[in-house]
């Protein structure tokens, strides 16, 4: 363990030790890795970022939490701090609920029902945009791909979520699954230094239509990207393309 993150483990460290890892997954921008007692949550924070390898180099003052298993070691590096391991007795404890409880459906799952999503959007008034970053009708869905996912379903990103018709939620609950899906197969986005656990930088950035292209000429009719600031973050969206 390096400098403290986040917030404490909740465990000793020899807790952890022979303990088995039976299983890895993932809710919203949690990884959890399911334990043969309990499991740890680990959240990369904004600057956080996971290598998974049989030999690492010695540690950094970066590196603040490494987990060692017979199979290779999982290492965190995160230079700002706001990442985070937290170890549980289950998804009902206290620690769990608190991280978890509040996050919305998945998006690639079943759960992502289109009747859920079409109630949760008639119960907000806040611009669409901002109702899909904030994590607790959907999740996954960040900054490059809500952006990407409106403009496939020709909604302009501060319609208020409220007044979107049905014809408009359905195209948008299909445009979100495309999109991540398609992310998925591109290994992610990597704007800075984001990388997947095997150092592998992701691609879907190369192909977006809107994200990033300010000025440009939106790829469909031509018309330059527009730029707007939501909440402290870049929307880019195309007028024509995105009337309504």
């Amino acid at each position: 363990m390096g400098k403290p993150l986040r917030w404490p483990l909740g465990c000793t460290i020899d807790a952890l030790v022979g303990q088995t890892v039976l299983g890895v997954r993932r809710r919203g921008k949690y990884l959890l890795l399911d334990l043969d007692q309990g499991l740890l949550l680990i959240h990369l924070g904004m600057s956080g970022s996971l290598v998974f390898a049989d030999h690492l180099p010695a540690r950094g003052r970066h590196d603040h939490f490494e987990l060692r298993t017979s199979h290779g070691s999982l290492r965190l590096h995160d230079p700002r701090r706001f990442g985070a391991v937290v170890f549980a007795s289950d998804e009902a404890a206290p620690q769990a609920r608190k991280l978890l409880g509040r996050l919305g459906m998945e998006p690639l799952s079943e759960q992502f029902d289109l009747v859920a999503f079409s109630h949760g959007l008639k119960q907000r008034r806040s611009a669409v945009k901002q109702v899909l970053l904030a994590g607790d009708l959907v999740v996954g869905v960040g900054n490059i791909y809500a952006c990407e996912a409106l403009f496939r379903a020709g909604i302009r990103p501060t319609v208020r979520a409220n007044r979107l018709g049905r014809v408009r939620v359905a195209r948008l609950h299909q445009t979100i699954r495309d999109v991540l899906a398609r992310a998925v197969q591109q290994g992610g986005s990597t704007l800075r230094d984001f990388s997947s656990a095997s150092g592998d930088s992701g691609h879907f950035q190369l192909e977006a239509a809107v994200y990033g292209r300010a000025g440009e000429a939106c790829t469909v009719c031509g018309t330059p990207i527009s730029l707007l600031r939501q909440g402290q973050r870049s929307t880019f969206f195309c007028h024509s393309c995105q009337r309504n």
